[in-house]
């Protein structure tokens, strides 16, 4: 697949893309099912609520499944899909690094008990030399606010913050009125199954906790360009996975 030069302007101007119906229905009915089997016999490595809310509890809710590249070869066959790779080098300008370190996961969000994602740019943790960096979110069933769908804030990759707007575990802080003229400027669109969500690393984002009585099921992974190397020493700086393009 080839993007138009429209799609990748706006790319670039809005920092999110949205690819409709990428994937076909069997395969993200095939990584459902898997992934639900791995979510319900919260096979590690795992991210649970508590954990991502810095909370001491016996109770355990899983938010996340870690490392799933190595889980299935079903995983590692979507996260290396050659229709995306050319996808991928158009909007990162050079030949694409899959990473292993960061995302790399099937997000979850269960009925009632999820949390609220807050305001935040990914690269928050991450530690490369530029920010040439981005995200591929596959929708494995229907996404929309009350269960907890991405939004996004147009334009937010390119722009400037101080540290003061950002709070301890740099949430973008909501309490701020210079912050919530930005925030106010939210936009959202409902997914369906197989629709992917391509989004810079900076680009501020946030969902909702999952009011639904079904649990919202998602798979993202994030790549780098080849040119952008970790930092030594780093959580950055761990195994990856070379693609090579069909652009010519």
């Amino acid at each position: 697949m080839q993007l138009t030069p429209q799609q990748i302007d706006e790319f670039h101007t809005n920092g999110f893309l949205l690819l409709r119906q990428f994937a076909t229905a069997q395969t993200c009915d095939e990584l459902r099912t898997v992934a639900a089997k791995h979510l319900y016999e919260m096979i590690e490595p795992i991210e649970s609520e508590e954990e991502y809310l810095q909370k001491r509890s016996g109770a355990k809710t899983t938010r996340r499944l870690r490392q799933v590249y190595d889980r299935d070869p079903l995983f590692a066959e979507w996260m290396t899909n050659p229709e995306m790779r050319p996808v991928l080098e158009q909007l990162l300008g050079e030949e694409p690094r899959l990473l292993l370190a960061h995302h790399n996961s099937i997000m979850t969000k269960l009925p009632h008990v999820s949390s609220v994602t807050t305001w935040h740019q990914d690269i928050r943790y991450w530690h490369f030399e530029n920010d040439n960096l981005m995200s591929v979110w596959l929708s494995l069933g229907d996404e929309y606010l009350d269960n907890g769908l991405l939004e996004f804030i147009p334009g937010t990759h390119k722009m400037a913050f101080s540290p003061e707007q950002f709070d301890k575990s740099s949430a973008f802080r909501d309490d701020l009125p210079q912050n919530q003229e930005i925030i106010a400027k939210r936009v959202h669109f409902n997914l369906k199954k197989g629709d992917v969500v391509l989004f810079h690393a900076k680009t501020l984002h946030y969902a909702n906790k999952n009011e639904s009585d079904e649990p919202k099921i998602s798979f993202v992974y994030s790549l780098r360009g080849v040119s952008n190397r970790p930092i030594p020493g780093t959580r950055s700086d761990f195994r990856e996975v070379t693609l090579y393009s069909s652009v010519t």
